[in-house]
């Protein structure tokens, strides 16, 4: 299989490259919502981190890419193992067709199996591929309803639960939602809105400069994609061992209460709903002390996380007309000069 494109090489896009290495720090944040224009490297840099990122350990075989946490009952495959045999393997991205029925998501009768050999077998689906990495969904604001409950289910519990033609399966289901759309073809139900940890803007960049060195670094790449990598290797190891070192610090990055303090007066000023902002709010500002080699999270943190954190999140005011980054990073302003 092709090498990606390198995440480093990717031109401008800074802050859809800062959430996807968020995300990757700390899966838990709950994925990364990408808008705007098309043909601006989503997919792109979503392929490209996933390469760099540290080989997954899995038990070999397992079509559920389960680890080696994970317990023998969790899946068909390593229930019914004699031993488990630990291998590694790369970090998975999934994409996730807009026409997929719910059988090629969720996995269902192995037909072929069961006219041959007169036996049961289920044959899992997208879901159980992108265990433990990322699931892409271009357009994902166009999504079917069905669709949408099944990835909330799944995402909610990180179990994929099939009960059907006389099965009874379940398997881990923990990954990364990357979705990317348009939202002037089509909004995005609230409830997977919110489920979306953060979310970014992408526009075609407007600068002479950076829209010819992109084309010139892609030309670079299709004309001699291995010459492209080794150009850009020793940037590729070193952003893959800060991500790394960063997965190792996270959970001692400090987080006082009077930034705790200062995280629910920001959600309070924006009317975020719920507490879901602030959980995410502190995981991403965490996860960005870690990348930069901190050992607590500080107001240039805060400032970096909350427009990704909360600018989904916004209600909608209808007399300001402000977009919603700029009226986050407003309040921002204003909660820091109280």
């Amino acid at each position: 299989m092709a090498e990606p494109f390198p995440f480093t090489a990717i031109v401008g896009q800074s802050e859809m490259k800062q959430a996807l290495l968020v995300a990757a720090v700390d899966p838990r944040i709950g994925g990364v919502l990408i808008t705007g224009d098309r043909g601006t490297g989503k997919s792109t840099a979503v392929r490209g981190l996933a390469a760099i990122l540290p080989p997954l350990r899995v038990v070999a075989d397992c079509p559920y890419r389960c680890g080696p946490g994970d317990s023998p009952e969790c899946c068909p495959h390593c229930s019914s193992a004699t031993t488990r045999t630990l291998g590694t393997g790369p970090v998975p991205v999934v994409d996730l067709p807009l026409g997929a029925t719910e059988d090629r998501v969720v996995g269902a009768l192995d037909i072929e199996e069961a006219l041959v050999h007169g036996r049961k077998r289920f044959e899992p689906g997208l879901l159980a591929r992108a265990n433990r990495g990322f699931l892409y969904v271009d357009e994902v604001n166009l999504l079917e309803d069905h669709l949408v409950d099944l990835l909330l289910d799944v995402a909610a519990s990180g179990e994929n639960i099939v009960e059907r033609e006389g099965l009874s399966v379940r398997h881990p289901a923990r990954f990364v939602l990357i979705g990317s759309g348009n939202p002037e073809e089509g909004e995005l139900r609230p409830q997977l809105l919110d489920r979306f940890g953060l979310s970014v803007e992408v526009t075609s960049p407007d600068d002479i400069d950076l829209r010819v060195e992109a084309v010139k670094r892609r030309e670079s790449f299709d004309r001699d994609a291995n010459a492209f990598h080794a150009t850009w290797a020793r940037e590729q190891q070193r952003l893959a061992r800060r991500i790394a070192a960063a997965r190792k610090r996270l959970e001692a990055i400090e987080v006082t209460d009077m930034m705790r303090r200062a995280i629910a007066g920001l959600c309070i000023k924006l009317g975020t709903d719920g507490l879901r902002g602030e959980l995410t709010l502190i995981r991403a500002a965490r996860a960005l002390a870690a990348l930069e080699g901190d050992t607590t999270i500080a107001a240039n943190h805060l400032r970096q996380a909350a427009p990704l954190a909360l600018r989904h999140r916004l209600r909608r005011n209808p007399m300001d007309e402000a977009g919603s980054r700029i009226r986050v990073e407003r309040a921002l302003a204003e909660a820091w000069a109280a």
